[in-house]
């Protein structure tokens, strides 16, 4: 039995020091392990303190066997108690609460928790696997199962992890500081997987908004902030086939076709009259994959999933990078679409963003009542387009985080790839900025040289840690070897979005055929820059929103022109150089702009004409990836060849596509609604060409206008090739057409 009273201390002698005390009670103490748990008497017995606001009386147990030791003794101070035990040994507290009693190990009974390598790999910016270091893991520790939790908040004076555990009160579970690395940690003891908890941190002007853990494997569902413990993610994979063949599947000579979406409104359910609901990943993958096979694209990209706040954002305004949204189920769920997909041939690529980060007061701005994340002065570390904070990439902790960040869905969730947002925004320090208003580099330049380190090194490290995944940029400006190795002095991105293309290409689909004459070069000029980069060519979700008009609403003309246009425009895009990538919606020519809160227009695909343009889309998907001329060479000049590049008075266009064999494919657009007999085209091969897609065709509710499925040549020379072809070229309309081979 505990004698407080022993060797004539009473309890005043087992209490810290006035000012000690003061600190601790007014949750202010800097080290509150060195006040805690269980302190040597230097005799082999131990002396044990414990702070607990609102507890009525607290026992001391043994560990083993839960006998009774003896009772820790209140101090003067309401919730600190204490006392002295002759015999050092592991003890459990007996604490009795207002509603009821409880029975724990002591947190502050034990040492230091993250290894030295870790905080040292943290502190330089390079720990591959942060996400299985920081944060809250479930751990077990010294036969004790519990939550161990750790935060970076180096400028902190003290910081608490607070939750429903106990009670959100920031003096219940203040934190150990880890020198030098900014580090505060503690176990907590019991604890289980599905517990909500923030941190309270006393920075040096007092107390900030509780703040949600920037290490978060899985938050509340939004719009609550909280973080929740995860359990380690478990995940049975059943995806070997694929991760195997992935690497395959990503160089430049293979066929990439992407489906982008956003999970929220690709489809919802409307069973319930009542309530409209977003269908979890299980259900989500149950529609979506029979979909994409139907379709024939390789991928799919996935708008930002990880946790963000707010919806309307689209993701694009992430708090969580290691967090899978709570919208749509647990990681466990997230891994069991990635799984789905893979098992279906279907790969996945993540829009992910480490340009910015939105200001809410429980995210990463001034986390730790200082600039930490973000950069201190405005000119730096304020994007005013989208009222966001920008990462200091230039500070190795920050660095080290976005780098583990895109490790984390690469590795642990098998991810195929990462399209990184805003690419452009990160390059150039004045980017949307005004003279005056942005900080020249250390040289006096424009370039952000931290933020060119990080994307190279994140890069470089993918290639090694995630051997097959890609990351691509959404890149707009031209800025020299963006897809080209690091070691050649470029980025190192395994692909580029061609934004070039895809303004210049609209632009011109955008006027009326009488007038595309006059805008020839439009449709032309990217292939004067083509293998500059390895391009995708993007109609992402930016092009149908914010009054740019859907995709077949661009289109000029009437009804009929308009579906043609948008055939038309298809086919050109998928026999064009560069990978392919389209937004949900514009593979059946939805008419209204996308919109985040409702579902695709589903009940269009009554129509003959949304029923066509989705038949030609999966043509062309299976055209493109069964005929190497049409992707073998993508990248390199040699897979393109102009036969008729400026007939603008006609607004035809002619080329051929190459396969690495020698196996051409010959395309032929016809840009305006007047049918041309007869138009005479030089090919290299005599004989049969057969036609592999008419955009016109009655199958994709065009005219049917053509060539009876095939054309022989004649002798007649014709654009440098010994024979030509006499075609009939249907009105707003793609021929796709090649030699028969014997």
């Amino acid at each position: 039995m505990n004698a407080p009273k022993e060797n004539g201390r009473g309890i005043s002698g087992l209490l810290p020091g006035a000012a000690d005390m003061d600190a601790l009670i007014r949750a202010e103490h800097h080290d509150p392990f060195s006040m805690l748990g269980p302190r040597d008497d230097g005799a082999g017995g131990q002396f044990i303190r414990a702070y607990l606001p609102d507890a009525l009386s607290v026992k001391v147990l043994s560990r083993e066997g839960e006998q009774e030791l003896g009772t820790l003794e209140m101090s003067e101070v309401p919730g600190f108690f204490a006392g002295h035990f002759p015999r050092a040994q592991p003890y459990l507290l007996k604490i009795n609460w207002a509603g009821g009693e409880q029975i724990t190990e002591d947190p502050y009974s034990f040492g230091p928790l993250l290894g030295e390598m870790d905080l040292y790999l943290f502190a330089e910016g390079n720990h591959r696997d942060l996400s299985s270091c920081l944060g809250a893991q479930v751990k077990n520790v010294d036969g004790i199962d519990g939550v161990r939790f750790s935060v970076w908040a180096p400028n902190a004076r003290r910081v608490s992890v607070v939750g429903g555990f106990n009670n959100w009160d920031g003096r219940r579970h203040p934190m150990r500081l880890r020198h030098p690395a900014g580090v505060w940690e503690i176990f907590i003891p019991r604890l289980k997987p599905g517990e909500a908890y923030k941190y309270e941190i006393l920075g040096a002007n007092g107390i900030l908004p509780l703040k949600a853990d920037p290490m978060a494997l899985a938050t509340q569902l939004p719009p609550d902030t909280a973080s929740v413990v995860a359990a380690p993610l478990q995940f049975d994979w059943q995806d070997n086939g694929w991760m195997q063949s992935r690497g395959e599947r990503h160089v430049a000579s293979a066929p990439l076709s992407i489906y982008e979406l956003h999970a929220g409104s690709w489809q919802l359910d409307h069973s319930d009259e009542f309530v409209v609901r977003q269908y979890n990943w299980h259900e989500l993958g149950e529609r979506l994959i029979p979909y994409i096979k139907e379709l024939g694209f390789t991928h799919i990209e996935l708008m930002p999933i990880m946790e963000h706040p707010f919806g309307g954002s689209w993701g694009y305004q992430p708090l969580s990078q290691f967090a899978p949204t709570a919208r749509f189920g647990s990681p466990d769920d997230f891994a069991a679409f990635v799984n789905a997909c893979h098992q279906a041939d279907i790969g996945v690529i993540l829009d992910w963003v480490p340009a910015h980060f939105p200001t809410d007061a429980h995210g990463l701005a001034q986390f730790d009542g200082t600039a930490l994340y973000e950069y201190g002065n405005p000119q730096e570390g304020f994007h005013q387009d989208w009222d966001t904070l920008i990462y200091n990439l230039g500070r190795t902790e920050v660095h080290g985080f976005m780098l583990a960040s895109a490790l984390h869905w690469l590795k642990h969730f098998h991810v195929d790839g990462l399209r990184v947002d805003a690419v452009a925004s990160m390059l150039y320090r004045d980017y949307s900025r005004k003279a005056g208003e942005w900080v020249p580099n250390r040289h006096g330049g424009r370039e952000n040289l931290e933020a060119i380190d990080f994307l190279r090194h994140l890069n470089d490290v993918v290639v090694l840690e995630v051997p097959g995944a890609m990351v691509i940029a959404e890149e707009s400006t031209a800025w020299p070897g963006v897809s080209q190795s690091t070691q050649q002095g470029g980025l190192g991105f395994s692909y580029k979005w061609n934004m070039g293309w895809m303004h210049d290409t609209l632009h011109y689909m955008q006027q009326d055929p009488i007038h595309r004459a006059h805008h020839h070069g439009e449709l032309s000029f990217g292939l004067i820059y083509a293998w500059s980069e390895k391009f995708i060519l993007p109609i992402s979700h930016d092009e149908v929103v914010h009054g740019k008009h859907s995709l077949i609403d661009k289109m000029p003309g009437d009804r009929w022109q308009k579906f043609a246009n948008l055939r038309a425009y298809l086919a050109f895009m998928w026999t064009h150089p560069g990978k392919k990538l389209l937004f949900m919606g514009c593979e059946f020519g939805q008419w209204r702009e996308w919109n985040h809160d409702e579902q695709l227009d589903w009940y269009l695909l009554q129509y003959a004409e949304h029923i066509g343009v989705k038949k030609l889309v999966s043509d062309l998907n299976r055209i493109y990836r069964e005929v190497p001329a049409l992707h073998e060479q993508d990248c390199v000049p040699q897979g393109f060849q102009w036969v008729i590049g400026d007939d603008a008075a006609n607004s035809v266009f002619a080329w051929l596509r190459w396969s690495k064999g020698g196996d051409p494919v010959l395309v032929v657009a016809n840009l305006t609604p007047v049918p041309r007999e007869r138009y005479r085209i030089g090919v290299p091969f005599a004989g049969l060409w057969t036609e592999l897609l008419n955009s016109d065709a009655s199958t994709y509710a065009g005219s049917n206008v053509g060539n009876g499925g095939g054309v022989q040549t004649d002798d007649s020379k014709s654009h440098g090739m010994p024979v030509s072809l006499a075609l009939n070229l249907p009105p707003l309309g793609v021929l796709i057409l090649r030699p028969k081979l014997d």
